[in-house]
């Protein structure tokens, strides 16, 4: 969905379709069809943003084929749907049965991670719409945070000045750009924006910037507008804001039924405690409250006693709509097939249903802030 904040500028408001395993081109058009085309009717949009999730083999296998590219480019218009930003985090196989820490890998100090996200960059400037600003793509933070040593640091820096440099060539290509946003979470070697100023100082911000994800700065215990003058004061641009809300409870026992095997939960307390997983906090007795890196739909209440950081949500989004920091909205939550069998989806129709409405909440969150169709 595109709309307009007071200043003028254009927003995009989409969700990104990690939720969903297809990892070929033919799975993925089938998804459009399944549950994008549902959604947006549901929506009456007239037009629906997407934050495309593409497989590396499928991203690489694009990046060599235009007239892949272009057909995909053209079964997203049949359909209503655009492309702004593409979330280039998971490397693949994001909805297998166990993922946990595998979603780190490749990281950044590997040719690998650098190969994909340039595959990325060259699709994305052939589906973004014409009267588009730029393309925006999230990326993990560095690495996980072991291990992580000057010798790892330094080849990620090198990494890192090497797609600057190619970005730029695409610009010169295509005449689109295309920025890449690192996105702090729990456990990475960035895991807050203190970190992300320390990590990131010195990189060319033209092109680089942060993904700011507002489950995991919920997790981190970082206020919003504090977080938001620590990447400002480091010159670091917002590419990109991914619109999501982390469980929180001050009874760890109510969470026990959150403990899944495929994702990583990491656990956080006020105080500086910390588990890497939901099922290591408990097993800990780690001192509540906690916030849980556990992403839940937007516009459900969980059970008391357990709540969601919605009331962070609003803080982030009534802070970055003052100051005009980010026009790449992406509802991210990858959790609707893991849920507790009470609050999952049966259904694609009701998966399409619940994405529906969370986008309702987030377009209706930004109007609530002045931002119009």
């Amino acid at each position: 969905m595109r709309l307009r904040d007071p200043a003028g500028r254009v927003l995009h408001l989409g969700y990104c379709t990690n939720v969903h395993p297809a990892e070929d081109l033919r799975g993925v058009v089938a998804q459009l069809d399944e549950f994008a085309v549902p959604v947006r009717e549901r929506l009456d949009a007239p037009v629906l943003g997407l934050g495309l999730w593409l497989a590396a083999p499928m991203a690489a296998g694009l990046a060599a084929d235009p007239a892949g590219r272009r057909r995909l480019r053209r079964e997203l218009a049949a359909r209503g749907l655009e492309v702004v930003t593409l979330n280039g985090f998971p490397y693949r196989s994001f909805q297998d049965p166990v993922v946990k820490h595998a979603v780190y890998q490749p990281d950044w100090t590997s040719r690998e991670r650098l190969s994909y996200t340039l595959d990325l960059a060259r699709v994305l400037a052939d589906l973004l719409p014409a009267d588009a600003v730029r393309g925006s793509i999230s990326t993990l933070p560095l690495a996980w945070r072991e291990p992580w040593d000057t010798g790892m640091a330094g080849r990620a820096a090198r990494r890192l000045d090497e797609l600057a440099k190619r970005l730029a060539g695409i610009e010169a290509a295509t005449g689109r750009v295309i920025r890449v946003g690192f996105e702090p979470e729990p456990g990475c070697v960035i895991e807050t924006t203190a970190q992300a100023a320390a990590r990131l100082a010195g990189v060319d911000t033209d092109r680089l910037g942060i993904c700011l994800d507002l489950a995991h700065l919920a997790c981190a215990w970082e206020r919003p507008a504090d977080a938001l003058r620590t990447l400002w004061g480091a010159g670091l641009p917002l590419v990109k804001v991914q619109l999501s809300a982390a469980l929180e409870s001050a009874e760890p026992a109510a969470l026990r039924e959150y403990a899944e095997p495929r994702f990583l939960h990491q656990t956080r307390n006020p105080d500086g405690g910390a588990a890497d997983d939901l099922g290591q906090a408990l097993a800990a007795g780690l001192p509540a409250p906690w916030r849980v890196h556990y992403h839940v739909p937007l516009h459900l209440r969980p059970e008391p006693p357990l709540s969601a950081t919605t009331g962070v949500l609003r803080e982030a989004l009534a802070e970055l709509v003052a100051h005009g920091a980010c026009d790449h909205y992406d509802v991210e939550t990858y959790t609707w097939n893991v849920l507790p069998p009470a609050h999952r989806p049966r259904t694609s129709q009701e998966l399409a249903a619940g994405i529906a409405a969370e986008l309702a909440f987030a377009r209706d969150e930004l109007h609530r802030l002045g931002v119009r169709p």
